[in-house]
């Protein structure tokens, strides 16, 4: 199959990408390569996918809609692979404008190109666990409410699935939306937590701990996050009976994580002890996040495998050999 990733060039586009040509797929991969972190690691990241002879890769911003349905390949499309967004809660607070051109101008974009495309491709795009707030109950579950963001990062990754819920009601694309939960290991992002708690603690810095550590995380080791989004990405589910073919699906590990335990597991994989200061709680911050996978489960055979421990275990690994500074303040 031919597939379109968007946001090619990130965390979890760049290892998607690598599984489905490891699988002898071809994909056109998609990023404008801004400046939020490291554009080296982002180049880094493409260098490994363009070894492949059935890789294309196109610099763009999706912003601009009129580029991305000029796209040469845009008839010839199976599936679409929406993954580039601003992410960040915290960076929202002070740039709030690149969410409205990238998250909610750049959806609109992927829509109409599958609207537009020959094929009628089903669209599989990234939502996110911050979209229950901070009032839903753990587990959180697909058919939970989620009219209560705390953050305007969360708005518009809520705001992403309305708006397709329309396209699906007004045009039949199929479509999935795929709520991720702390998504972290090798080749990840410089502004997550995990990064840049590793990187100060080996450095004998201090490190910034909010709430007091009273916090719970579904951490998502990568390699189970991928095997999570192939599945939808491969599959033959059929959602055109659906009223909307238009379902969610959350991808997490169903573990929450002690943020303070957390912290002792990447103090065990390097063998440094951290030092903290513990700070309040910051604005667009959630106390526990936790995936109900039943649905994803059921619907896929989706199994998390990678423990906390051992996925600290190979970031920390990997993160000797490659020291990349960290961007924003960093989130959990």
């Amino acid at each position: 199959m031919q597939f379109l990733i968007t946001g090619v060039a990130g965390f979890i586009g760049s290892r998607v990408a690598l599984s489905l040509l490891e699988g002898g797929h071809r994909v056109i991969g998609l990023d404008n390569l801004n400046e939020y972190y490291s554009v080296t690691l982002k180049n880094e990241r493409l260098h490994q996918l363009q070894a492949f002879e059935n890789f294309r890769f196109e610099k763009m911003d999706l912003a601009d809609h009129e580029a991305l349905l000029a796209l040469p390949e845009r008839d010839e499309i199976d599936r679409v692979i929406h993954l580039a967004a601003q992410a960040g809660v915290r960076y929202s607070l002070e740039n709030p404008f690149a969410y409205s051109s990238s998250n909610l101008t750049g959806h609109l974009s992927v829509l109409e190109f599958c609207r537009r495309a020959a094929k009628a491709p089903m669209l599989a795009y990234a939502s996110s666990s911050s979209v229950y707030g901070d009032g839903a109950e753990a587990p959180f579950r697909e058919d939970a409410p989620v009219d209560q963001p705390v953050s305007l990062y969360a708005a518009t990754k809520r705001a992403d699935e309305l708006m397709s819920l329309t396209y699906a009601k007004l045009y039949g694309i199929q479509q999935v939306g795929m709520r991720f939960f702390t998504v972290y290991g090798p080749w990840g992002r410089p502004d997550m937590a995990y990064w840049s708690f590793t990187d100060r603690i080996l450095r004998g810095e201090t490190i910034r701990v909010f709430n007091g550590g009273q916090m719970r995380r579904d951490f998502t080791y990568i390699d189970d996050a991928v095997s999570g989004v192939t599945a939808i990405a491969l599959g033959n589910a059929d959602y055109s009976q659906l009223p909307r073919p238009h379902k969610i699906y959350n991808i997490g590990h169903n573990q929450p994580v002690q943020l303070l335990d957390f912290i002792g597991e990447i103090e065990r994989a390097t063998g440094v002890k951290a030092r903290m200061a513990m700070e309040p709680m910051q604005p667009g911050d959630v106390t526990e996040t936790c995936a109900d996978i039943t649905r994803m489960k059921t619907d896929y055979g989706y199994d998390p495998k990678v423990s906390l421990g051992e996925g600290i275990d190979r970031f920390v690994a990997w993160f000797r050999t490659q020291r990349v500074e960290a961007g924003p303040t960093p989130s959990v």
